[in-house]
């Protein structure tokens, strides 16, 4: 062993502050004019030795944890370095040895923005590389001037193991032998000013539990069960199929209980009640819980609060055994500022827009994505195929649609620029919506997108290629979320009922746009916080009058076109607004509560109303197509009623009719298709069981030839008060 030629002053200190691009030019083992050179950094190392099948000797410290020397060898052996510190003897692989672990058509693909398996290529992924078992690492940082991998595995001192850049790719990489599943790590980043910034990585797909904020190696175990749910889920269009969903927010509806747990107590719930979808609020780890996830740092990961990516992926499969589809907020946004994940990741604006104006979303406090940059549209592209594919979720609900598409959301004149053509809309977040749709939609067989967008935006669940009269392709969602719906019937409701009639046309104005998009009706968890009561609470009147309107209101919604969403707590008439801090009242529920029975006849009629409808074809199976609608009278303001037919594919008609006044109205006249005989009552929101009054049909209502609302027959039925009743032919 002799001397190694002595690294020059600039590119010693270049690695040594972590700044140095190609760190395995200057480490591992390279042959030289007579012999071998090795060079390692390894700090606090006493001494390093090159061991191997009859070798060892010793290198020669050259300080700043360096090590190096040079052997007379003709060729690089298959060597490891013996590592001595002051208490331990360590002997390991070199990590310098190693050629890139990464591909060419992994970057390509990154380099184009078409990687749609993106987690594959970046992030920590175990591996067996050269031999050797060992995790690889990589991330996206295309200003830094160096990274460096910091771990539990070298006492977060990262100064031993610099990475790699990988060319023109902005990509870094460093395949670390020897670790694997349940390491900590994270990036340490030398920004272009040559500060250091310590960041998570934004494609882990295990993090820490919050507060903590590290990244976690891992490796999925679960075996999944559910073949037969995925290979059927795709046989019938979600628009033309029951949809009813339960939105919950996993940590706070039994607080305390972990994804496994869960998965022993929401299936099972879910099923008795009949809703044929969960839709979970956001579920990617985020940092503050207040946040409720709409304010996301690992894009790729489930929330460590509740357990592992396993565990949460035991829970869909519980979900998918029990027969139920699993829907999960996603959001692309906009991101939290936190110092430790996205914002200015490299020591520059990155997955932000460049201009702080442009990137700061004035609402939140937070950032926007830039979508007009390729590998930022990537990497949500990817993330939105990754959790149908690896999680088996099968549909996207796309939190603040609205926010993306506008330069001008929330922005006063002279806070926006316009787009090329002079316009308000931001062309790059209508691009990326519709590469995003058009990947899911063509990876992941049966899974839905569905968009909250609160605005006329034309063409939200039209397909991508057709183009509109704005001149925009579709954005290709499957559904959307009928916010103008939910606005207006709210507010009817919560009107006294002396004084619906002056707004009878908040409940009749959907139908003028109904068959626009494909809709969700929903009473989410947004109508039920922060001031605007629970859905029971904002009726008016005495206890029994918001029971009564309440059950009317669902029943209305049920036979309403379109899908319907329903809030935990609001299934059994919880009085509070929900807090995430204490989730749904199941009090309410325990039998030994005097007021049990309203509640729970509230329930009941949930489970009724999902089993009817399930049962009813013409409620749902003709849902965007105006051939499926008809009033019976949509003009009864003086009476608070509304009345319709649905129709199912064959023609067969439903009856619904609301009285949203406080009175039975007998002998209540309504005009019904001439060929059916007789009409017998198949729901009605005021039966007894449900709390109500019991103002029922107990027998069949015969038609007479007695013309009525344009049509040549008609029924005479009583209404119960603040009640929904639907009726079937006999």
């Amino acid at each position: 062993m002799r001397p190694a030629e002595p690294l020059g002053d600039e590119e010693r200190v270049r690695l040594l502050r972590g700044a140095h691009h190609d760190p395995h030019a200057l480490l591992g083992a390279h042959p030289v004019p007579g012999g071998v050179a090795f060079r390692t950094l390894r700090p606090f190392a006493r001494s390093v030795a090159v061991t191997g099948t009859g070798l060892r000797a010793e290198l020669y410290d050259e300080g700043d944890g360096l090590f190096a020397g040079v052997l007379p060898l003709r060729e690089i052996p298959d060597y490891r370095l013996l590592v001595t510190y002051d208490d331990a003897e360590l002997e390991l692989q070199d990590p310098y040895r190693f050629l890139p672990a990464l591909g060419d058509l992994d970057l390509h693909l990154i380099r184009e923005g078409r990687h749609e398996e993106l987690w594959r290529a970046l992030g920590a992924v175990p591996m067996t590389h050269g031999g050797a078992p060992g995790t690889r690492f990589t991330v996206w940082a295309p200003n830094a001037q160096g990274v460096r991998v910091a771990g539990d595995f070298n006492h977060w001192d990262a100064t031993g193991h610099p990475m790699r850049s990988l060319g023109a790719s902005g990509v870094w990489e460093l395949f670390l032998p020897g670790i694997g599943e349940g390491a900590l790590y994270k990036f340490q980043i030398t920004r272009p000013d040559g500060s250091h910034t310590l960041r998570a990585d934004p494609m882990a797909r295990r993090t820490e539990a919050p507060p903590a904020t590290a990244s976690i190696v891992d490796v999925p175990h679960h075996v999944w069960r559910d073949a037969e749910w995925m290979a059927r889920r795709a046989g019938t269009p979600v628009h033309e199929a029951p949809f009813s969903v339960y939105e919950v927010h996993l940590p706070s509806w039994r607080p305390g209980l972990s994804y496994r747990q869960l998965a022993g107590q929401l299936p099972a719930y879910v099923k008795d009640l009949g809703f044929t979808h969960v839709e979970l609020m956001p579920v990617a780890e985020h940092p503050f819980g207040g946040s409720w996830g709409y304010q996301v740092t690992g894009f790729y990961a489930p929330t460590a609060r509740l357990g592992t990516p396993d565990d949460f992926r035991y829970l869909v499969d519980a979900l998918h055994a029990a027969g139920i589809g699993v829907l999960m907020d996603w959001v692309p946004a906009h991101f939290p500022r936190d110092d430790w994940a996205l914002a200015e990741f490299d020591g520059r604006p990155l997955y932000e827009p460049g201009d702080p104006q442009r990137a700061a979303h004035p609402d939140w406090g937070t950032l926007e994505f830039d979508y007009g940059r390729t590998e930022v549209r990537n990497f949500l592209v990817a993330n939105a195929v990754h959790w149908c594919q690896e999680f088996h979720i099968d549909g996207l609900r796309v939190d603040a649609v609205a926010s993306m598409l506008y330069l001008d959301y929330s922005r006063e004149p002279g806070q926006w620029t316009p787009n090329v053509h002079g316009g308000r809309e931001n062309l790059d977040a209508v691009a990326f919506l519709q590469e995003m749709n058009a990947t899911v939609y063509r990876r992941c067989p049966g899974v839905v997108t569905i968009a909250e967008e609160s605005t006329a935006w034309d063409g939200v669940t039209r397909a991508t290629h057709h183009v509109g009269p704005g001149g925009f392709g579709g954005l290709g969602f499957g559904l959307k979320w009928n916010m103008g719906w939910m606005h207006d019937s709210l507010l009817y409701v919560a009107k006294e009922p002396v004084h619906r009639k002056y707004h009878h046309g908040d409940m009749t104005f959907s139908m003028i746009y109904a068959y626009s998009e494909n809709y969700v009706l929903p009473i989410s968890h947004d109508e039920v916080v922060h001031g605007k009561r629970a859905l029971v609470s904002k009726m008016p009147g005495d206890w029994w009058q918001q029971r009564a309107t309440h059950r009317a209101y669902l029943g209305f919604m049920w036979a309403h076109p379109g899908k319907q969403l329903l809030f935990m707590g609001q299934e059994f008439a919880q009085g509070a607004e929900w807090s995430e801090s204490h989730g749904p009242d199941w009090w309410l529920l325990d039998p030994s509560y005097s007021a049990e029975a309203d509640h729970r006849g509230v329930r009941d009629l949930v489970r009724d109303l999902n089993a009817a409808y399930r049962a009813e074809p013409a409620l749902w199976q003709r849902d965007t197509v105006p051939e499926g609608f008809e009033w019976v009278d949509g003009d009864a303001s003086e009476d608070n009623v509304f009345a319709f037919l649905r129709y199912d594919a064959e023609g067969s008609p439903l009856l619904a009719v609301s009285n949203f006044s406080p009175v039975v109205r007998h002998g209540y006249t309504l005009g019904v298709p001439a060929r059916y005989t007789a009409w017998a009552e198949y729901l009605n929101t005021d039966a007894e069981r449900y709390g109500g009054g019991g103002v029922t049909h107990a027998d069949p209502v015969k038609s007479e030839a007695v013309r009525s609302h344009g049509r040549p027959a008609s029924v005479t039925v009583t209404l119960p008060p603040l009640a929904t009743v639907w009726f079937r032919p006999v």
